[in-house]
């Protein structure tokens, strides 16, 4: 969009006119601008965390899964590449629960989630937590 601001001084102060439209334009710009930002530094701030070695904290690749609506455990286990037949095989559990469990339909017991957690190789702490969300 093309912004043609106008400039005026009154009282020795320089002022900008814009048009309502051109002002949202602005506004919008600058709040994808900070939503990107924040983004950014949570993805910086996972990939300092696994460097240090600190494994309880979301992986980059999760973290940007669950910034796009998936649940944790799903984004888990797509970074895991295993399809829900094959988690819910080795964690012993239905396919269908474990598709409810996902979306957030139902609540896993401490042991759905300790073998699910085990089959993805990821600290429980991931899947209990988001469950008190």
């Amino acid at each position: 969009m093309d912004i043609n601001p106008k400039f005026i001084e009154a009282d020795g102060v320089e002022l900008v006119i814009l048009t309502k439209s051109e002002y949202e334009a602005l506004v919008d710009a600058a709040s994808e601008a900070d939503e990107m930002a924040a983004d950014i530094a949570l993805y910086d701030e996972r990939k300092a965390s696994l460097l240090r070695g600190e494994s309880s904290k979301l992986p980059a690749e999760v973290s940007a899964r669950v910034l796009k609506g998936e649940s944790i455990l799903k984004a888990a286990r797509n970074w895991r590449g295993k399809t829900q037949m094959e988690l819910s095989s080795l964690a012993s559990i239905g396919q269908g629960y474990l598709s409810d469990l996902e979306a957030g339909r139902r609540v896993g017991t401490p042991e759905t989630l300790r073998a699910i957690a085990h089959h993805l190789d990821v600290p429980v702490s991931w899947l209990i937590a988001e469950q008190k969300i």
